[in-house]
């Protein structure tokens, strides 16, 4: 068994990388491997997509990697290999992104991202810091996550699904902000699961065991 943490220049994978192999070993879920090759994510069993920085800067930088996100979208599109989307890497599985201007997301999952606007001005963005999950649809991903748990957030867009129930869970910051989504064999969390410590190493160790 095979989990490839993609590696396209957007983002320091160093907490991630020792977060999935801590999980790996606990839920006994083979290899963890960092990699910018199209032919490793081919071969795996499960992908991951971290993202730190703007929507479109991320889109190009995966982008430039020859043949990279054709290997994911084979993967993950045709033959159904569990994804799991980390931050920008969670935003861009939407159809648009709207941060400084329209890019075209991966469209897997309908909707857009656009920037938190809070409803009370006296909070800030970026969303920084740690908020309370609120789960909106049971999914295996989420097994022993409870509303209340703490997730830890770095972020100024966010996700607006067209399809509620792809919204699988969400947080409150003067106003609703997606926090998880998913369907099918594809999840995405806003908030980073490699520093949202027990919440978010449950989370990445049910990701390791699920089977859709």
């Amino acid at each position: 068994m095979l989990t490839v943490l993609v590696d396209y220049d957007s983002g320091n994978l160093h907490s991630a990388e020792k977060a999935f192999q801590r999980m790996a070993v606990e839920a006994d879920a083979g290899d963890i491997l960092v990699s910018s090759k199209p032919e490793d994510v081919a071969r795996a069993d499960r992908i991951v997509l971290p993202g730190d920085g703007a929507f479109p800067a991320c889109r190009r930088a995966l982008g430039a990697h020859g043949g990279l996100f054709e290997a994911i979208e084979e993967a993950v599109t045709t033959r159904a290999r569990p994804f799991l989307g980390i931050c920008v890497g969670m935003q861009m599985m939407a159809g648009w992104g709207r941060e400084y201007q329209d890019t075209a997301g991966f469209g897997w999952i309908p909707g857009e991202v656009v920037r938190i606007a809070p409803e009370d001005a006296a909070l800030k963005v970026p969303h920084m810091g740690w908020n309370d999950l609120v789960l909106d649809h049971p999914h295996p991903v989420l097994a022993g996550l409870d509303t209340g748990d703490h997730a830890y957030f770095v972020h100024s867009y966010q996700f607006k699904v067209a399809d509620p129930a792809h919204r699988l869970a969400h947080v409150d910051y003067a106003g609703d902000v997606t926090a998880i989504i998913g369907r099918d064999t594809l999840v995405g969390t806003q908030f980073h699961p490699e520093k949202s410590q027990a919440a978010g190493l449950r989370l990445i160790g049910n990701f390791l065991r699920w089977t859709p």
